[in-house]
């Protein structure tokens, strides 16, 4: 048995909602059809480029350097992550929902706290920058929700 990765969120409520889609369980014998010839292996959209396909050679070493660039540098003192990919998957995920929700508070704040201290040109280049790096963040959230999932086994298969 192997999980599906939908990209739109299921209209039926037949699979679980995750990372801005859905997984539903493939049966076995679904997975095993005979004839079938073996399937690629299949990425979502939003996967990091930097990280190789699961299942490929190394690709669990690849994900951990990704993982590491997403959090900040002190973490590469704590060997216990890298020996533990599933658990710095979840601290990247922590760490990257902090950052979105500082942006958010940041462009919120920009204006009634430095008004009075920089130009109106200024605080308008400031929040185009916030809201470019929010955005940002938002792509890195999807892609490490997803690595997460590939690291606890979650298998993604193209829906025909």
């Amino acid at each position: 048995m192997s999980v599906a990765f939908r990209q739109y969120p299921d209209p039926h409520n037949q699979g679980e909602f995750h990372a801005g889609g859905s997984l539903r369980v493939v049966p076995a014998r679904e997975e095993r059809r005979a004839g079938a010839a073996p399937q690629q292996i299949y990425v979502p959209p939003g996967w990091p480029t930097e990280v190789l396909p699961p299942g490929a050679p190394d690709w669990e070493t690849s994900a951990i350097t990704w993982l590491m660039d997403q959090c900040p540098a002190d973490y590469r003192a704590y060997p216990v992550l890298r020996r533990h990919p599933v658990v710095l998957a979840r601290f990247a995920a922590e760490f990257v929902e902090g950052q979105i929700r500082s942006s958010r508070q940041a462009l919120a704040t920009a204006r009634p706290s430095l008004g009075e201290y920089v130009e109106h040109a200024v605080l308008d280049q400031a929040a185009e920058a916030i809201q470019s790096e929010g955005a940002r963040l938002v792509r890195v959230r999807r892609a490490v929700m997803l690595v997460e999932e590939a690291l606890r086994g979650r298998i993604f298969l193209r829906k025909m």
